[in-house]
């Protein structure tokens, strides 16, 4: 399909999508309402769902992005932004924040701490694989971090003092949007576009990483310092991504993969269109599990965990078949 009309049908999806997520929810707010500051309602619209609306597009796009970096650059289709461990990280700063109930103290500490938790996990990244540039070993790193931080999640959780800060580690950890607020949209936004921002100036390195890190090398990439960028654009942008919502996985293994099949293209090719889709997804996830007529609202990231568990399988079979 051509590149140009798909990035426009992605961005044209995600224009028409935005109204219906503003509209959306237990209460159903039309569209006269947004221009009439005196209604109630009008609240609604622009403290509760705007800035709801705007973080599931960023959080999307960050995702969505990382996914097809992290595919581009270990060559692998079912990598995932989250093997790097830092989104884990992320996970970890904001579960010790709430252990020691530091959630308490305001709304932006818990999201502040788990960003602090992603950049301590790039450095940590970056430390563990050292100055080698082969991708084996940066992802070795990443699986251990990732395992580090996992065991200090379930660590907390074993330890926590009272079944209310079980419950808040776990409700935090299932991925939500809900309740969020300009404050988390402000928080995250310079260090999600600090880190797309990096990714993109990898194109011309992803694309000849292609072709394998010898050939690469010999086209004049420089392999430490696009490992580097690399750790410090997914991190970022994942890890800003999980302070202000949680654990939405699959995002960035889905994403990619669909942009790859319909579209095509080379890795560089496939990161503004992984962009667009991961909004689109997002958005379109957040919105439906606001509209459906349930007790209590679903978590965005078990609904994500039950879209991405068919998808994943289904992949799976039809690689062992193409391999067959």
């Amino acid at each position: 399909m051509n590149r140009r009309l798909a990035l426009a049908a992605l961005a044209a999806a995600i224009v028409l999508l935005a109204p219906v997520s503003l509209m959306t929810g237990r209460a159903m707010v039309p569209l006269a309402v947004w221009f009439d500051t005196s209604d109630p309602r009008w609240v609604i619209i622009f403290e509760l769902r705007l800035p709801r609306t705007l973080l599931a597009i960023l959080i999307g796009a960050a995702l969505g992005m990382s996914g097809a970096a992290m595919q581009g650059y270990t060559r692998n289709p079912l990598a995932d932004p989250g093997v790097l461990g830092v989104s884990a990280m992320a996970a970890l700063g904001a579960v010790l924040t709430l252990y020691f109930g530091g959630g308490a103290g305001g709304s932006w500490i818990v999201p502040a701490a788990a960003v602090a938790g992603a950049i301590g996990g790039v450095f940590l990244l970056v430390a563990l694989a050292g100055m080698t540039a082969s991708v084996i070993t940066f992802v070795l790193a990443g699986v251990i971090l990732q395992s580090v931080a996992g065991s200090g999640v379930a660590l907390a959780l074993s330890l926590a003092p009272n079944p209310w800060a079980v419950q808040e580690i776990l409700g935090w950890l299932m991925g939500s949007l809900t309740d969020r607020s300009m404050v988390e949209l402000l928080l995250a936004l310079p260090f999600v576009a600090a880190g797309m921002a990096a990714m993109l100036a990898l194109g011309r390195a992803l694309d000849a990483l292609a072709l394998g890190e010898a050939t690469a090398a010999s086209l004049g990439i420089n392999l430490t310092r696009t490992q580097f960028v690399l750790a410090a654009g997914v991190g970022l942008a994942t890890g800003a991504s999980v302070a202000v919502a949680g654990m939405i996985g699959f995002v960035g293994l889905i994403v990619p993969h669909l942009v790859r099949t319909w579209i095509g293209g080379t890795p560089r090719q496939l990161l503004v269109p992984s962009a667009l889709g991961g909004s689109l997804l997002v958005l379109a996830g957040d919105t439906l599990m606001r509209a459906l007529p349930l007790a209590g609202e679903l978590k965005l990231g078990i609904a994500m965990s039950a879209l991405g568990g068919p998808f994943f399988l289904a992949m799976l079979i039809s690689m062992r078949r193409r391999a067959a």
